[in-house]
């Protein structure tokens, strides 16, 4: 398991404008072969029931690739189930993100460790935060839409100063 200082457990490995220009072939030659993936903001706005077709077919690409998949939310059982009745994708509702459970439920349920998953969501105090405290190669994306619950609001204020650091398609670590 890789350390990090108390800064860099803010910071993604990797940044991108969205889940669609992530270089997946990239993260596969650095032993990526599991992906954790948040669902609200990070492949539909947060009040979207289901997935587009751009999504499914995104899904579609990965499972072609071999990648092992389980979405993490801290969303509703309701949400998440009706999120995936049409994607055979295993699912986590309810996460508590970024407490590390979840991420190791989800792995577990692919088979996979921390040397070959990856954590690919929209927050830095969620899913960042805490696939690094997992121990995990975090990837932040640009949130899908500004409409959010006020709590997100507030913390997407903070989110900005980090961000501001970040250039999109650049990586921390592990990936070059």
């Amino acid at each position: 398991m890789r350390s990090v200082t108390m800064k860099e457990l803010f910071v993604p490995d990797f940044y991108a404008d969205s889940i669609f220009d992530i270089d997946l072939s990239k993260l596969q030659k650095q032993g990526i072969q599991s992906l954790i993936i948040d669902i609200d903001n990070t492949l539909v706005a947060w009040d979207k029931k289901e997935a587009p077709v751009s999504v499914l077919e995104w899904f579609g690409k990965l499972k072609e690739m071999g990648f092992k998949l389980c979405l993490v939310s801290n969303n509703t059982e309701d949400r998440v189930v009706k999120f995936t009745e049409d994607i055979d994708i295993d699912a986590i509702h309810k996460a508590k993100k970024p407490i590390k459970a979840p991420f190791r439920k989800a792995m577990n349920k692919m088979g996979s460790d921390l040397d070959n998953t990856a954590v690919i969501g929209d927050q830095i105090f969620t899913d960042v935060l805490g696939g690094n405290r997992t121990g995990l190669y975090t990837v932040l994306v640009v949130p899908i839409e500004g409409k959010e619950y006020w709590w997100t609001k507030f913390v997407r204020n903070i989110e900005r100063h980090i961000v501001r650091g970040l250039k999109k398609g650049e990586n921390k670590s592990r990936i070059n």
